[in-house]
């Protein structure tokens, strides 16, 4: 069914998610909800229910746990796994894929879609590549076949003005990519340069990091049309913030700092932060801020094209489940890893 998660479509809500037959009638995340309901009026609209996505996701993490320490969490409802010391008696990563989307849906009643492959970059997209529901393998020696004809956009790190500066150069796929020399796109674009030449060419060194140290945790969303309403901008940033303090506690972490992002129609762009002298992280003290916030950070009478919400100055405080790795592979440095998401995933192996 056409499902949008959300607020109300006859208000000011704004569109959180929505289910794949919905997104068919053109919905998608940051829409207005009424813009949604005129899309497709027979859409149903719920509500989010964080602490349900919250106990999930421990669920989740906890399945993804018992195949290796080396779990590394990107949202509530993904994950990085190394399964390298897993397979090193000769059980294929596939298989460790096949079995954790099974045990997700046994255990959960969700559907997952899983992506092996044998480093970061590629398991993202095969884990995006037969969604929803789907297993994709890329083994080496389709790496680079495999990237050739996508569009660039679809890498890590290519966001849409990359995107558009890229094809100003000719370049529009990873094939086109391949073909253009390291030092031409180190002088178009720095360090990112080195990276979009290797990642051409199917090449990710990066490990995953089960405990790494964030600097910050936040979303943010521009929407379809500016905000003009004082009330929606602050119900959007709520709806936010429910989201970043859910991603808080996934991780185990509480923050000093909480700031806030506005942009406007010119693309001006301005950030205010309030920073406690005890730690905050959950709902109610986070959002307890955004009123003054707001008001730091946008006039009276000013609409936005973007809301953002982060907290910083992080500190741990507790272990987030068994995912710390054993001594024995304390300080490696694996190159493959595994990728699981709730909802999609990827798994890589050495």
């Amino acid at each position: 069914m056409p499902v949008v998660v959300g607020g109300d479509p006859k208000g000011r809500g704004v569109v959180a998610t929505c289910s794949y037959e919905a997104r068919r009638f053109g919905i998608h995340s940051a829409m207005s909800a009424a813009r949604a309901r005129s899309l497709c009026p027979q859409a149903i609209f719920v509500r989010p229910r964080m602490e349900a996505y919250r106990e999930t996701s421990r669920q989740v993490m906890a399945i993804l746990r018992s195949y290796t320490p080396l779990v590394e969490p990107l949202s509530l409802d993904e994950a990085f796994l190394d399964v390298t010391a897993a397979t090193a008696g000769g059980t294929l990563a596939v298989e460790i894929a096949r079995e954790a989307l099974d045990r997700i849906h046994r255990e959960t009643e969700l559907t997952a879609s899983a992506g092996v492959s044998y480093n970061k970059l590629l398991a993202k997209l095969a884990s995006d590549w037969r969604k929803p529901n789907g297993l994709c393998v890329i083994p080496p020696e389709r790496g680079l076949d495999f990237l050739a004809p996508l569009p660039v956009g679809k890498l890590h790190g290519v966001g849409p003005a990359t995107v558009r500066k890229l094809s100003t150069m000719g370049i529009d796929t990873v094939s086109d990519l391949r073909a253009m020399p390291q030092e031409t796109l180190i002088a178009h674009f720095g360090k990112a340069g080195a990276w979009f030449y290797g990642a051409a060419r199917g090449i990710d060194g990066r490990p995953v990091q089960p405990t790494r140290q964030r600097k910050s945790v936040g979303t943010e969303r521009t929407f379809s049309e500016n905000l003009e309403d004082r009330r929606a901008m602050l119900d959007m940033l709520k709806e936010m913030v429910e989201q970043v303090a859910a991603r808080l506690q996934v991780l185990a972490l509480v923050g000093y700092t909480v700031n806030i992002k506005a942009r406007f129609p010119d693309f001006a762009t301005v950030t205010r932060a309030h920073t406690a002298t005890e730690v905050i992280g959950d709902t109610e003290a986070i959002a307890a801020l955004l009123p003054e916030l707001l008001d730091r950070a946008v006039p009276q009478g000013t609409s936005v094209r973007l809301l953002g919400i982060t907290v910083s100055g992080l500190v741990q405080i507790q272990a987030a489940g068994p995912s710390n790795a054993p001594d024995e592979l304390a300080g490696r440095n694996p190159q493959p890893a595994v990728r699981i998401l709730a909802s999609e995933w990827a798994v890589m192996q050495r």
